[in-house]
């Protein structure tokens, strides 16, 4: 059951807007909510078209229509923040007074519920942490607030961030996540809420974290730009950690510019999280310069054949991808086969290092939390999971998590002192060496590959005909084992309407260069396109500069010279 925080309904945090209105002469250009960006919304601002509080209560008629029950029950929000038309009102305010803090005043977000923010439960997806209140924000969640963004709430993730589920999205907390795309279909995990609320245009921007693959596969199944940064290129800080040596956190969006937008707010270094001091000299606070139509004039990239063959339509998408990304100048080194030590070993390797981490830092973790309510202990989550209360519940914890807790619980100590996890961290190293050889003896700038082999599957129960998927290779956790850097950019749909992904994987702090890749790659193409399913509502499209009602809270809109200019000329030829 998801949370609405001081309210039962969405419609019980909703503002009404009334008071009086001045009614400009409209002109013919408009400003859209379906797909709006960072920078359409700032000009929609900057024009006095539409304001903070505004765009947060079409964001949540979006959900009303299209998340809860009552509607089509996408089920992609765990909680919602009932002070989010609150903090926009302030924030208008704030606008109007002393102008906007950065491109992130007034843009509406979500969070991957693993990642703290104050005054917003974190459950992990697990009923054992519900109503679970952290005591401060994580560090990319501070800086976030601190640029003005407005958190709408928390989404939902496969529990603990680690998967199992048919499809992505499962938890005790509040059950299946959708696709947007196709509702029998599964959003892939576990940013699994975040992909799918920011593929139905629920927010601007979705902030989740990866393992192994869970920005990516929710970038792949929604359609969506995603970013798997360099290890320590972001604070983990106040984010459930799965495995230090391998999270990550990152975004998804809609578009390489504001992915690139918000990665500039997440980096910097942390004293709380030591793998930020690495970033040192190679973080940058804002990516856009890099964000260039030519940025593929004279780059060289790979192709990874080995992960191709899972279906026809996304091999035939990531060909022509390959041809365009040829047109733009990019000299294509084909194919690009990784060392059979890489390919056979890393499955074992992640799953020892990830398993026997998680229950030390789980720990950790929950030590923070305060009272005695919650759990201490990956023991007190597995104890919960196993009640007779949970097993009887609507959401029982899914067969495969449990199978994953009980596998971590009997692991040993996250220490040298033991020899299966003191040799998966040298096999890591060992991959990290090989892949970085990769690059430099084919004197590669990226690496590219389908970012899934197959579509989003059916969801659990679901027997859908039209899946077609081959047992092929997936990359994902290659990135994360290196600890390099994955973006992923939209390439295309299969035929029966599922999107497709084009992965550039890339060396340690090479995000500058992959998102410029990325950006020239979309605006060729322009692949992605909002689901049929979750079309616009009256009232998402608001004329330039249109009606322009004054709120009651002393809220005033701030006009552009221009705009003035031209109310001035327009009330001088009456």
């Amino acid at each position: 059951m998801r949370t609405y925080l001081g309210s039962a309904t969405i419609a019980a945090v909703a503002l009404t807007f009334t008071g009086a209105e001045l009614a400009f002469p409209s002109v013919a250009a408009s400003f859209s909510l379906q797909e709006a960006s960072i920078l359409s919304i700032n000009e929609a601002y900057n024009n006095g078209v539409i304001n903070a509080q505004k765009l947060v209560q079409l964001y949540l008629n979006r959900i009303t229509a299209y998340d809860l029950p009552t509607g089509l029950n996408l089920n992609s929000i765990i909680t919602l923040n009932s002070n989010a038309l609150a903090e926009a009102a302030a924030l208008d305010i704030e606008r109007s007074t002393t102008g906007a803090r950065s491109l992130l005043h007034g843009i509406p977000i979500f969070l991957k519920d693993n990642i703290d923010a104050f005054g917003l439960p974190t459950t992990g997806g697990s009923v054992a942490l519900r109503g679970s209140l952290p005591t401060d924000d994580a560090f990319v969640v501070k800086q976030l607030r601190d640029a003005g963004a407005i958190i709408l709430g928390k989404t939902n993730l496969d529990e603990w961030a680690h998967g199992g589920a048919p499809g992505g999205g499962y938890s005790s907390i509040t059950g299946q996540t959708l696709n947007p795309y196709n509702l029998n279909r599964g959003p892939a995990g576990s940013s699994a809420g975040t992909g799918a609320a920011i593929a139905a245009n629920f927010a601007v921007l979705g902030f989740g974290s990866d393992t192994g693959g869970s920005i990516r596969g929710p970038a792949a199944a929604n359609g969506l730009v995603g970013i798997k940064p360099t290890l320590g290129l972001a604070s983990r800080d106040g984010i459930i950690p799965f495995s230090l040596t391998l999270d990550v956190p990152g975004t998804l969006a809609r578009n390489v510019t504001d992915a690139a937008i918000a990665l500039g707010f997440m980096t910097g270094i942390d004293p709380s999280d030591p793998a930020t001091a690495g970033s040192a000299g190679q973080f940058f606070k804002d990516y856009t310069p890099f964000l260039t139509t030519n940025a593929l004039q004279g780059a060289r990239i790979g192709v990874a054949r080995d992960f191709f063959g899972g279906n026809a339509d996304i091999d035939g998408t990531i060909e022509a991808a390959i041809t365009t990304l040829r047109s733009l100048g990019a000299e294509i080194v084909d194919s690009i086969a990784f060392p059979s030590t890489v390919l056979n070993t890393r499955a074992s390797i992640y799953s020892t290092i990830s398993d026997t981490e998680f229950k030390a830092q789980l720990a950790d973790y929950l030590a923070t939390l305060p009272g005695t309510t919650f759990p201490k202990t990956l023991a007190d989550v597995i104890a919960i999971s196993q009640s007779s209360e949970v097993v009887n519940s609507p959401f029982p914890v899914n067969p495969s998590v449990l199978a994953r807790l009980l596998q971590a619980e009997v692991r040993g100590p996250a220490t040298n002192a033991n020899p299966e996890y003191a040799n998966a961290l040298a096999g890591r190293s060992t991959i990290e060496a090989l892949t970085l050889a990769l690059f430099n003896e084919n004197d590669l700038d990226a690496i590219i590959y389908p970012t899934s082999q197959c579509p989003a599957a059916p969801r659990k129960g679901i027997v859908d005909p039209t899946y077609v998927c081959s047992h092929a290779r997936s990359a994902t956790n290659i990135a994360n084992l290196t600890g390099f850097p994955d973006v992923q950019v939209p390439a295309g749909f299969t035929t029966d309407g599922l999107p497709i992904a084009l992965s550039f994987f890339g060396r340690a702090y090479s995000e500058p260069a992959l998102l410029g890749y990325a950006y020239a790659f979309e605006q060729t193409t322009n692949a992605r396109r909002p689901s049929l399913l979750l079309p616009a509502l009256d009232g998402e499209t608001v004329p330039v500069p249109g009606p322009l009602p004054i709120f009651g809270a002393g809220i005033a809109f701030k006009f552009t010279r221009r705009m003035r200019r031209r109310l001035s000329t327009q009330l001088k030829s009456r």
